[in-house]
């Protein structure tokens, strides 16, 4: 079956044509970050009038794409959760629009359910079940994945999402937004054991994660401890490079000694790391180095990564979810509501 997702969570308008669930046939997603740079984040009100602005562009690009028609579509899935509410509503009535045009059944996809299931999208996906971590700008969880349906959450971060502390640190280290990829192209050059930033709850056995501590230490460290030393970085702290590295190395810490304490908790050997934070290269080098050195049931543990187009949000990982909820009859009503948590 040929499913249309949509995804608008938040400020990139993404659609695509995934077949059976896995084989993907077009992903096409148009970028916001031009118009959201010169506020050094996402703007809502911009993020949602542009979506308004580019939907049917995209959603016919990505029937162009796969070389199939409206016709040929076989069921619509759209985001209905969680995001900025006027963004989800723009995608949400896209999907609820087309259903109800070419009479196909509706599924109203759980955002962050759909990036646990992109690992399953990948070349070498993990079998069920898996561990799976997903770190983005807005979430930072651990889930057992049981089957495309069955999920349970392990545990969660306490404040900041991964991605969001990343951004923040770029702020106070002057970079433009995106902040996360230009933090971490900076601390490719700098020395990641210069400063020891925190890391929390390393050693407490609950599945939790914090990064407002580590993002007020970077605070301090650049601007003393009243945070109050001005925009410039004191002459101490002029290497922004290793700052960056230092906390990058940080949070990477956190995410993979926590997701790799959740897989021992929980006997599986198999851990995906999702979201956008995952699309990470010293992440990904850190997981393969420690999976290396774990054993969990007896067995060596595997890694598995989501191809990188799927890793930021789109269209497919919402298709592809989609498929299954469609397959397992959970069809959304056309009253179904766009829900921000």
């Amino acid at each position: 079956m040929l499913i249309l997702g949509i995804e608008t969570s938040c400020d990139e308008t993404a659609a695509a044509v995934v077949e059976d669930g896995g084989r993907v046939l077009s992903n096409v997603v148009r970028s916001q970050i031009d118009l959201h740079e010169p506020f050094g984040g996402v703007v809502p009100e911009i993020a949602c009038r542009a979506h308004v602005d580019v939907i049917t562009a995209v959603i016919d690009r990505a029937l162009t794409e796969a070389g199939v028609s409206l016709a040929e579509i076989g069921g619509v899935a759209a985001t209905a959760r969680p995001g900025l509410i006027g963004a989800l509503l723009v995608g949400l009535t896209a999907g609820k629009a087309i259903a109800l045009a070419r009479g196909l059944p509706l599924a109203g996809v759980d955002h962050v359910q759909a990036h646990v299931y992109s690992a399953r999208m990948a070349p070498d996906p993990p079998a069920y079940p898996y561990v799976c971590l997903v770190a983005s700008g807005g979430h930072t969880v651990v889930f057992r994945a049981e089957s495309p349906l069955a999920t349970a959450a392990l545990g969660a971060t306490t404040d900041d999402a991964a991605g969001e502390a990343f951004d923040k640190a770029a702020v106070l280290l002057g970079l433009s937004y995106p902040g996360g990829p230009r933090l971490a192209a900076l601390a490719a050059t700098g020395n990641r054991t210069a400063i020891r930033f925190p890391r929390a709850f390393l050693t407490d056995p609950r599945i939790r994660f914090s990064f407002s501590g580590v993002k007020t230490a970077v605070l301090y460290h650049l601007r003393g401890q009243d945070g109050a030393g001005g925009g410039a970085a004191p002459a101490a702290a002029a290497r922004r490079e290793d700052v960056a590295a230092s906390f990058q190395e940080a949070v990477v810490d956190a995410l993979v000694v926590k997701t790799l304490q959740a897989a021992a908790q929980q006997g599986i050997p198999r851990v995906a790391v999702t979201g956008g934070v995952s699309a990470s290269l010293r992440l990904r080098e850190r997981f393969e180095e420690e999976a290396r050195r774990a054993r969990v049931a007896g067995q060596a543990v595997r890694v598995h990564f989501p191809p990188r187009a799927l890793t930021t949000d789109n269209g497919a990982m919402i298709a592809g979810l989609g498929y299954h909820l469609l397959a397992a009859g959970q069809t959304a009503p056309l009253s179904l509501p766009a829900v921000p948590s």
